[in-house]
């Protein structure tokens, strides 16, 4: 039986993405896992750490409430799932001058706003033909690091995600970045294996701005 296209903005702002939300508890286990990954990533940023952060599609905010214990920086995010962002708020992840609700290919921060704007588990859902948009604000809005941690493929690569088509994509993100933006710099990169990290085999790259 094949699966069914469906729209992506109208899937994650609505019900598919609330269903998301739901799957995604912020357990012990769950949030052990962020802290090994963030404190990896963290090695890459210790001798000038960002003071301020925002991640696109936040969902409800494992990387935030691991965030806000490791680093020392101002954290925001935008999130296109009301749910989502019930949540964040009831459970005092963000204030809600700093959650803003949309989608990545229009954030409403200024040019340079934050300085370092990443995902984790996002770019991975956002169709081709709006990768370069999100990519292309992701970078706008950051002043100094991009980072993304997502599933990788050597080339693009579209798969069915829980019977629909048009909601998961592989590729090689990073590379991606390094081919649009010229003034990005790899700082490093690495695999977080989920055999051995509970995370979801994500390929991570951190870059700086020139």
């Amino acid at each position: 039986m094949s699966a069914d296209k469906a729209d992506p903005k109208s899937a994650w702002a609505g019900e598919f993405g609330a269903e998301y939300t739901a799957r995604n508890v912020a357990s012990d286990e769950a949030l052990r896992a962020r802290t090994l990954m963030w404190e990896r990533i963290g090695q890459a940023l210790k001798d000038d750490p960002p003071r301020s952060i925002l991640e696109v599609g936040c969902n409800l905010g494992l990387n935030l409430r691991v965030l806000k214990r490791v680093v020392d920086a101002e954290l925001s995010a935008i999130e296109p799932n009301a749910v989502a962002r019930e949540t964040l708020l009831n459970e005092n992840v963000l204030p809600s001058e700093r959650l803003y609700a949309g989608f990545g290919d229009a954030i409403p921060v200024p040019d340079g706003g934050v300085e370092m704007a990443f995902t984790s588990g996002v770019l991975i859902h956002v169709p081709p033909e709006r990768l370069a948009a999100t990519m292309g604000e992701i970078h706008r809005v950051a002043s100094k690091y991009v980072m993304c941690a997502e599933y990788f493929s050597p080339r693009p690569e579209a798969l069915s995600y829980r019977g629909h088509e048009g909601l998961l994509f592989k590729n090689d993100f990073g590379g991606a970045y390094m081919d649009r933006f010229a003034d990005l710099r790899l700082v490093d990169y690495g695999f977080f294996w989920k055999r051995a990290t509970g995370l979801d085999d994500l390929t991570w790259w951190l870059f700086r701005k020139a």
